[in-house]
Formats: structure tokens, sequence, C-alpha cells
């Protein structure tokens, strides 16, 4: 395949519109083998093999050729699907300048990616969330949600929340994951078989998405933590006068629900955690998230976009990466504070009663964050908990493949209807 790595890479668009400001050499180790990856203006001029030790390249990247084999497979295998994730699975290593590779992190992802027959995957016609012709006959034609502002005061301080919300019946409270905000959960909005019998409130937490930091937040550096994220979906639970809601979470939101159901069982009709564990151990160095030399937005969207499987539909893919792209500036490095510190609680997890308040863990295949064995670990400890690893999808199912994660959702949501 290397034979034909500029070919390919030099066909990608995207590629070569995201590069077009670099001109340098860069290596690629594939076994015993070196190669120089030449890139002028983005295009990919050469693939030559290194003979001279000193021909110069910014930094290298190694893997043996078995796994980059695998790495180029249409859908390859996790941990082997993204750069991040090899690394972290220690199939793929990387030295020099990192900070040029980070500066690009989505342009490289991309490049070494090259090889890969990448099928893109359309929309169904019939699609929950596929776009709409914004106009008909008797005018534009709205989705059915509703969002809107309100003032919370907590801890002395006053939030302006915003919050969308579609459906009837009974509430169900969605939190978004580290980064992002509530435009995550749009499809489930549009869906009447949940909106028929759910009101699917979503709000953007503090300092995210349409909802504003509060006054003096410039004095200050973001930082989540456990106590204040519980205390918030609580406030904003009282605040909406919510009975007995269901909360649905992913990712820090699938680990602050477990906390909840842990904390105030009595409160909640049910927890789902979607990528969700009681512990984690972190993979990449959050420090690079919030520095005046790479874009914030960027690097939100290099680091996250291996957790979107690679079987998701390529619209909903860049979707998904694009609320990362406006993420405020070191929003996602204070989240992941708590998502992979302070969070953690694997030595009291045991402690949920889900007679209380039922558990549903529900975890992606091509999770490399939340992996299934950590999903299926938390799910031991946690007595009467119900675990669901989802084939195909990733860290984002509502928003990466919302219409192969609603036959997982679906069932969930039902029997939760039905036993209370």
């Amino acid at each position: 395949m290397i034979e034909d790595f500029a070919e390919n890479a030099n066909e990608n668009v995207i590629l070569r519109q995201r590069g077009q400001r670099l001109t340098f050499n860069v290596l690629m180790g594939v076994g015993n083998n070196d190669y120089l990856i030449q890139i002028e203006k983005g295009r990919v001029a050469g693939v030559v093999p290194r003979r001279l030790a000193m021909e110069s390249s910014v930094f290298s990247v190694r893997a043996s050729a078995d796994a980059w084999s695998e790495h180029w497979t249409q859908n390859p295998k996790r941990g082997y699907h993204d750069l991040l994730s090899m690394i972290a699975a220690g199939h793929l290593a990387i030295d020099g300048d990192l900070l040029p590779f980070l500066q690009n992190l989505l342009y490289f992802k991309m490049l070494f990616a090259a090889p890969r027959q990448d099928v893109v995957v359309p929309v169904s016609a019939d699609s929950i969330g596929k776009p709409i012709s914004s106009l008909t006959a008797d005018g534009p034609l709205y989705e059915p949600i509703m969002g809107r502002y309100f003032n919370m005061p907590l801890g002395g301080r006053n939030y302006r929340i915003y919050v969308e919300e579609a459906g009837h019946g009974i509430p169900l409270v969605c939190l978004h994951t580290a980064g992002s905000d509530g435009r995550q959960f749009r499809h489930l909005m549009c869906d009447p078989a949940i909106t028929d019998h759910f009101r699917v409130l979503a709000f953007d937490l503090p300092w995210h998405g349409k909802s504003t930091p509060p006054a003096g937040w410039e004095q200050e550096t973001y930082q989540l933590t456990t106590h204040g994220y519980k205390e918030l979906v609580q406030a904003f639970c009282g605040a909406l006068a919510l009975e007995n809601p269901v909360v649905m979470g992913c990712s820090m939101g699938g680990r602050v629900v477990l906390h909840l159901a842990m904390d105030h069982p009595s409160d909640y009709r049910a927890v789902i955690a979607l990528e969700g564990a009681d512990k984690l151990e972190p993979y990449y160095d959050i420090d690079w998230l919030h520095r005046s030399d790479i874009h914030g937005g960027e690097i939100s969207a290099g680091y996250v976009s291996g957790q979107v499987a690679p079987q998701s539909p390529d619209e909903y893919r860049w979707e998904t990466l694009w609320s990362y792209m406006q993420s405020g500036p070191g929003i996602f490095k204070g989240d992941l504070y708590f998502y992979w510190h302070d969070g953690h609680f694997d030595d009291r997890s045991h402690l949920i009663d889900t007679s209380k308040c039922p558990v549903y863990l529900l975890s992606g295949e091509y999770d490399s964050s939340c992996t299934p064995e950590r999903s299926e670990a938390t799910h031991l400890r946690i007595k009467g908990s119900v675990l669901n690893i989802m084939e195909g999808i990733g860290h984002f199912p509502m928003s990466e493949n919302p219409d192969l994660f609603r036959m997982h959702l679906l069932p969930v949501l039902e029997r939760i209807r039905n036993e209370k």
C-alpha cells in the first residue's frame, strides 16, 4: 500500500485544504523500513525510502508492518483505527517535534490513514437526523425543538443556562460530553418514538455552547469537579421542577449519572450512562489542549476524532467534531479534570442500589477512552446494572450514528417506562 500512499493522499480534498500551509518532511517507519513523506503545501510530493541517517524529518511515526496493515483496512479493529488509539495501545510510537504534529492533528491523522480505502457512509433517506428542506409550500419546516434561556442561582453565583427540549411525558435529561454541548442530542429530539413518551431536555453546562460563563470568569481557570457537577444537575432538575426524571449522560455525563445514582437514588427514575465508567485512565496529555501556539478547537477535534467509529456516517462524524472546534479556551481540558481524575469512585460504586435507581450502561465498541472493558468492570461492581456493548459505535453514539444508536436506546427507554 505504501506505493499508492501519495496518490491516495492527494485525492483527499479535505487533506489538501487542511495542509495547504505545510511544507516539510515527516518520517514513517513501517517495520524495519523508513520512508520520508515529503509534504509541499499539503500535498504529498513524494514517498521515498530513507537511506541516510542525515536525511531530516520534523517528527517520526513508527509501527510494525502488521499494525499499519490493520490501520489501513476499511474497518480496522479498535486500537488500530486511529493514531492516538494506536499510541495508547502500544502499537505506534511518535518521536521528534510534537508541536507541528499536534497543531495539525486532524491533517496528520488523515494523512497516515491515506492508504485506507474509506467508504463514505451516507445518511439514509429515512434517517431521523437527515437534513430536510428548509422550505415547504407553507413556509419554513421547523424541527420540533424549542430552545431558551433561564437564570439559575447556585453557590452564590448566577448562571445563564441554555436548554433545548422536545416531546412530552417522562422527563429525560441529557448531559453532553466533555468539551461539547447539548446539540449532540438533537437527533433524539427529532425522533417521535422517543418524544411521544419522553420530554427530552438537553442543556449546555455553564461555559459550554450557548450557556455563558458566570460573571468574573476571566479571573479564574475553569475546572469541573465532582461536587460542582452533581450540584449543577441537581439544581437544574429542581429549577425546572422535574419530577423523578431519567438522566442520561455521555462520557463525563455518563460518569456523573453514576454518582447521582449513588448519592441521590430517590431523585431519579433511572440513569443511563453512555460511555460511562467509575474509573478511567488518561491516554493523552491534556496540557496541549490550552496553549497559545495551538488552536484549541482544532486540537480538541483532533483528539476526539478517533473516538468516532469508522463505520459512522461521514456527515455525522464531522457534525460531531464541529462542536469541539467551537469549544471555549481551556474548557475541554477543564472538563477532563473531572472525567479523568476527580470523578473516580470505583472504590464506592458498589454502593449503588439499583433497586432504588436502575442503572443502564451503554458502551460503544470503538470507544478508546471508556472502553468496553472498563464499562464491563463497572457493570460487575454495580450489582443489578444492565450492560450493552454497541457494535459499530464509538464514543458519541447519539451524534455520530443516531440511527444505529436508537436501536439500542429504545428498548432501554421502553423498559424504564414499564418499570414504574
